[in-house]
């Protein structure tokens, strides 16, 4: 485990999205008032669902985000497994932030194209305020999964063969989900368990491949039983 880590056992994954929820809040409002905007970049899956739930009910300088993704499936612009759509039906129309600040992976382009735009999105956009990351019961990360190898230097990468359909995916690279004054973890559910003891005992884990000076990991008691 590495030293520069904060981890946040809790109960349930409904505490966890709580936790979360509260601490993204509470770094908004850091960021706007030192630098004039917060820039947010979103994760899929169920407990980050729930912490974009409970934004959607805030009350937020919302003018101030800038929203971007870790990861996209490439599947059609609406299609309903794309983190982009789950996260504007659950947070992002609901909320006040202006469409030309939420920068969306162009995924249905295809993976290569899609990943050669986003790339320059990135770069304009780094460093990230706040990254908010999952993990898979593999201990992947965005769409960075074990044995999957990419140039490190890349911002974004094109992704083949992923283990979980559909099998081409956009991601943001490791280099640059780290390079964020803030990075979240969200991990939730038994399924967690294994990756979560390799994780904790130094397995060469593609979560374990982001490094950032502020990592604070929020982990329910289901996933969590080894400590």
């Amino acid at each position: 485990m590495k030293p520069d880590m904060n981890w946040h056992r809790l109960e349930t994954a409904d505490d966890v999205a709580l936790a979360a929820y509260q601490r993204i809040f509470e770094e908004a409002k850091s960021a706007i008032a030192e630098r004039g905007q917060f820039k947010l970049v979103l994760a899929g899956g169920t407990t980050p669902e729930k912490v974009y739930r409970l934004l959607a009910q805030a009350d937020a300088d919302w003018s101030r985000w800038l929203i971007y993704y870790g990861d996209e499936r490439c599947l059609p612009a609406n299609h309903a497994e794309r983190n982009n759509v789950m996260a504007q039906l659950a947070f992002l129309s609901k909320v006040a932030i202006p469409e030309i600040q939420v920068f969306t992976i162009p995924a249905e382009l295809g993976n290569e194209q899609a990943a050669d735009q986003y790339r320059q999105v990135v770069k304009d956009a780094l460093p990230f305020d706040l990254v908010l990351l999952g993990m898979g019961e593999d201990g992947h990360t965005a769409s960075l999964f074990p044995g999957h190898q990419h140039n490190s230097d890349e911002l974004v990468h094109a992704v083949f063969n992923s283990p979980k359909p559909p099998p081409e995916r956009v991601s943001v690279s490791a280099k640059a989900l780290g390079n964020a004054r803030q990075v979240i973890f969200l991990i939730t559910g038994t399924n967690k368990q294994e990756a979560v003891k390799l994780w904790r005992s130094g397995h060469d884990l593609p979560v374990a491949s982001i490094s950032s000076d502020n990592i604070d990991v929020y982990i329910d008691r289901d996933a969590d039983q080894g400590s």
